[in-house]
């Protein structure tokens, strides 16, 4: 366990509580231009995405040669999106983050620099065929899954271990990917309770994340997940922001019902 864990002070949705996020897929539009957030947690969730780009760059960053168009596309729509939030001062060679770190722009590695600056992790999905394939993707806090293992492989194949991804969600995601419209992003949330408050948390598909023991739910992980449609290239980009909260800082009543759910 992390011996000093990065934390959020609360969940910004109880989506286990809301009927119309608490069951898959559970999607809802984004209200205004919400899809990128800076919260309580930005500096220390930065400082470590800053650790893992320098240090393991090749376990939390892949990109086919299909996604370079995307990728470049996702690199202008997020620096436009910096230029106008607080905290953020962007320039010609280099963008000064809210906690003050300045990070030299790199249009030759545009997933990786994204990832220095924002704290979503950013997934690209691209229709080949008739279903939608991850070809790219900064991704330092993955929750039981690897980039490795996933890139360059479509929707149905990445959720083939989620147990509650039958047949029939697996249609409807697709659908919904096909139908996003670029003026119109969608979000969900997930969530589950972890033993272990570490963000970066790599399992191959076989391995199963140890399970908190009952009385002892000590967090709360949940990834806030938004979809956001690329208007050039097509692309959807899949960006995940995850929140880390200690159980004991929900509300009796929702940790009541994660403990109902078997969670």
């Amino acid at each position: 366990m992390t011996a000093d864990p990065i934390l959020q002070d609360r969940l910004p949705h109880l989506a286990w509580l809301d009927p119309r996020t608490a069951r898959l897929p559970g999607v809802q539009p984004v209200t205004g231009d919400d899809w990128l957030r800076v919260d309580e947690a930005y500096g220390g969730q930065m400082r470590e995405r800053d650790r893992l780009i320098a240090d393991h760059e090749p376990a939390v960053h892949g990109m086919t040669d299909a996604a370079r168009a995307a990728a470049d596309e996702l690199y202008d729509r997020v620096l436009d999106k910096l230029r106008q939030t607080l905290g953020f001062l962007v320039g010609q060679a280099a963008v000064q983050r809210p906690d003050g770190v300045s990070v030299a722009l790199n249009r030759a590695a545009p997933l990786r620099t994204l990832g220095r600056l924002v704290q979503e992790d950013l997934c690209l999905m691209q229709q080949i065929g008739d279903q939608h394939v991850l070809t790219g993707a900064i991704l330092c806090f993955p929750a039981s899954w690897t980039l490795a293992q996933k890139l360059g492989r479509p929707l149905s194949e990445i959720h083939r271990p989620v147990a509650d991804y039958t047949d029939d969600i697996a249609q409807r995601v697709q659908r919904m990917f096909t139908a996003i419209r670029p003026e119109q992003p969608l979000w969900r949330m997930n969530y589950l309770t972890y033993a272990d408050p570490t963000l970066h948390q790599p399992r191959l598909e076989q391995d199963r994340r140890p399970r908190p023991v009952a009385d002892l739910r000590l967090f709360v992980r949940s990834e806030r997940q938004c979809f956001v449609r690329l208007p050039h290239t097509g692309a959807v980009l899949f960006s995940i922001h995850t929140y880390v909260v200690r159980a004991s800082a929900l509300p009796p009543d929702a940790l009541t019902a994660l403990r109902d759910a078997g969670l």
